[in-house]
């Protein structure tokens, strides 16, 4: 008797099974949602990074994006104007010429550079140190604190702690945006990767605070603004903040920042070769000193 109610039992969850199977796969064909084959041709050309840094949930939602035309082909940062183009041809249409983005650091503030409130030991996460008393121990309340919280969310070695700032590599950058929002100090943005100039700032104090807390921060007293035949740099809220979209990248600004918070790279050049000179001259002169003193006129007898 009891194994008939097995039998019983098991028979009945079996076409029970059989019938919730049967009306599930009738209802899949009848609710189906066709997908766009774009969308497939797309996220095979796409990198795969699934960085996020297209604003999309990972490359399938960057591929949907772009096959419903909510995003542009050359949505996706990290495979650059070459994946682009590939889109581009799926899609039908021109990809068009995007400046490269890379990102960049708003703070020079150094360990030579900036002052700091007191002496940090704690977890090595800028998000949670910055939450301390006086956002963190350095003197300026907006500066990097170099805890290397954007290096770890960095997919791409683009990121590094150099003397208590993060600095970025340009040539593996691929402006995935990941760094950018990982910075609780907002101080990482980005810029044409053409372009060369950029403040090293980010302080909104008051030009004296500035001074008594970093000796490369940004004052505010509007010499670039007024140097600039471009147009191209403004301060704004005590900060300059440059225009790329007029900006020669001359570097004029650099050269005239008495607080040097400014920085070009040709300017930097420049500057470090004119004092490989002087040194090379200082040095050389009292070598060529020397043979005159052995020429001193001898006395007569």
């Amino acid at each position: 008797m009891e194994i008939i109610n097995v039998v019983t039992a098991v028979a009945s969850i079996s076409g029970l099974g059989v019938v919730f199977g049967g009306f599930l796969g009738y209802a899949s064909k009848i609710f189906a949602v066709e997908e766009d084959p774009k969308v497939g041709e797309i996220m095979s050309v796409l990198p795969g990074a699934n960085c996020g840094g297209c604003g999309y949930p990972g490359c399938s939602g960057c591929a949907t994006a772009i096959a419903e035309g909510k995003a542009p082909v050359n949505a996706c940062p990290v495979g650059g104007s070459k994946v682009a183009n590939k889109v581009a041809a799926i899609m039908g249409v021109e990809a068009g010429d995007a400046e490269p983005q890379v990102a960049f650091v708003k703070c020079n503030g150094t360990c030579s550079n900036a002052k700091s409130k007191y002496t940090y030991e704690g977890i090595s996460d800028c998000v949670f140190a910055s939450q301390l008393a006086g956002s963190g121990s350095k003197g300026c309340t907006y500066g990097c604190l170099g805890l290397g919280t954007c290096v770890n969310v960095c997919d791409f070695g683009a990121l590094s702690v150099v003397d208590g700032v993060a600095v970025v590599d340009e040539e593996k950058c691929v402006s995935c945006g990941k760094c950018v929002k990982a910075c609780p100090k907002g101080l990482i943005a980005f810029k044409p990767k053409s372009k060369k100039t950029a403040v090293r700032c980010n302080s909104k104090d008051a030009g004296k605070e500035v001074i008594a807390n970093c000796s490369t921060g940004c004052i505010g007293c509007k010499i670039c603004e007024k140097n600039c035949k471009f147009d191209a740099i403004h301060v704004e809220n005590n900060v300059a903040v440059i225009d790329y979209s007029k900006c020669k990248d001359c570097g004029l600004c650099a050269m005239k920042c008495p607080k040097h918070a400014i920085k070009n790279e040709r300017v930097e050049a420049m500057a470090a070769k004119k004092a490989a000179e002087e040194a090379a001259a200082k040095a050389a002169a009292p070598a060529a000193d020397a043979p005159k003193a052995e020429e001193a006129p001898k006395s007569e007898e």
